[in-house]
């Protein structure tokens, strides 16, 4: 088969050549007053959310609902606001609030209400002291958890007895409200070393692109640093690394030249139908996400967390979304999407997409901020 351009360089979702046709933009959009979800979305998160297509259509209008309404209902919700987080079994958002005379007021907004102990910015506070400390390799990660209004801190099971892992434990809970919970094991970057496929690479590594910007495409920053040349799957040059962090962050982004180019749209790999990208509109938790990467293609889950601080071994990455997809090697940079939002570009996480597993994506908008770069949309 003859590849028109990039199939493969856009390994996630975002195109960054000639293979995108105009029946598959059409394709994206076809379903007049329905949300803006491809088939292949819709069929990924009918396989990995056990949900029929009219279940689907459902959620992902709510989903929209939902983050639309998080800004008006925070702002009601005002120095009592608690966070906030999708109901999958409602339908609707959910904001907790320290002050009940605040509930009626974002009630009044369409939001369900919790009433907690805590405010999102005591949480906060509490968080930050964590992300001060050294955390040894049993850590896997830690964040704030609205729904159980505490910072969760995730313990690797088969280290949970170790020394260090008790000495951190006894720090964080020192620190303000904490919950420890288990995790199966310790979160690992998913870049992967050349394959045969439709990727990207840079010296060794393979890695998936995240989403076209006007001038090139963002991905993760352990893909390559700053400099690095950038080629596509037929080994034609693409570009560079213009600016690149890791750790601390996760986030990089590649300048496209050489008869290469950007298209607003996430890959769907010839076995489902590519997604347009129109905004970057943040999912609350709770809310359906799919992933799209060079490996595994599509995998769709839920948003778990946000602003989750993941304890690689390289070293610790802040400010990271935690979900329920599943990803593998070579997936890293991969563009993470919620209906037709970006969310952010693939980092790591544990597991596979035979047993299961959780991923964490670096949030697009901080990337988009960082670089000065703008979201390429339809």
């Amino acid at each position: 088969m003859v590849r028109t351009g990039l199939s493969a360089l856009l390994i996630i979702g975002t195109w960054a050549t000639a293979g995108l046709t105009q029946a598959s933009a059409a394709d994206a959009s076809s379903s007049a007053g329905a949300p803006q979800a491809s088939a292949g979305l819709m069929t990924a998160m009918q396989r990995d959310l056990g949900l029929t297509e009219d279940q689907a259509v459902a959620r992902i209008t709510a989903e929209k609902a939902a983050t639309a309404l998080e800004g008006k209902a925070r702002s009601a919700a005002g120095a009592s606001y608690g966070g906030s987080w999708f109901d999958a079994d409602s339908g609707k958002l959910t904001v907790a609030v320290t002050d009940g005379a605040k509930a009626r007021a974002v009630r009044a907004t369409g939001a369900q209400t919790s009433l907690v102990s805590h405010t999102a910015r005591q949480l906060d506070a509490a968080k930050n002291k964590l992300d001060a400390l050294s955390a040894p390799s049993g850590i896997s990660s830690w964040h704030v958890d609205p729904r159980a209004n505490s910072v969760v801190v995730n313990v690797v099971a088969s280290e949970q007895g170790d020394n260090d892992v008790r000495a951190f434990v006894a720090k964080a809970r020192a620190a303000g409200p904490v919950t420890v919970e288990q995790t199966a094991e310790a979160p690992q970057t998913f870049a992967a070393g050349t394959v045969g496929g439709d990727p990207y690479y840079t010296g060794n590594v393979r890695c998936s692109i995240g989403f076209s910007v006007h001038g090139g495409f963002v991905t993760a920053g352990h893909c390559g640093q700053a400099g690095g040349a950038v080629r596509g799957w037929d080994g034609s040059a693409i570009g560079n690394f213009q600016g690149s962090s890791f750790p601390e962050n996760d986030y990089a982004w590649v300048n496209v030249g050489s008869g290469w180019w950007t298209v607003p749209v996430v890959l769907g790999w010839g076995t489902v139908s590519d997604q347009l990208v129109r905004g970057s509109s943040e999912a609350p938790i709770g809310a359906s996400i799919c992933r799209s990467g060079s490996t595994t293609h599509w995998h769709c889950g839920n948003v778990l967390a946000k602003n989750e601080t993941v304890n690689y071994s390289q070293g610790a990455v802040r400010q990271m979304t935690k979900t329920s997809v599943c990803a593998e090697p070579g997936d890293s940079g991969g563009s993470f999407i919620s209906g037709d939002q970006a969310q952010g570009v693939t980092s790591g996480g544990w597991g596979n997409c035979g047993s299961g597993g959780e991923t964490w994506h670096q949030p697009i908008n901080e990337i988009l901020n960082r670089y000065g770069l703008t979201l390429h949309t339809a």
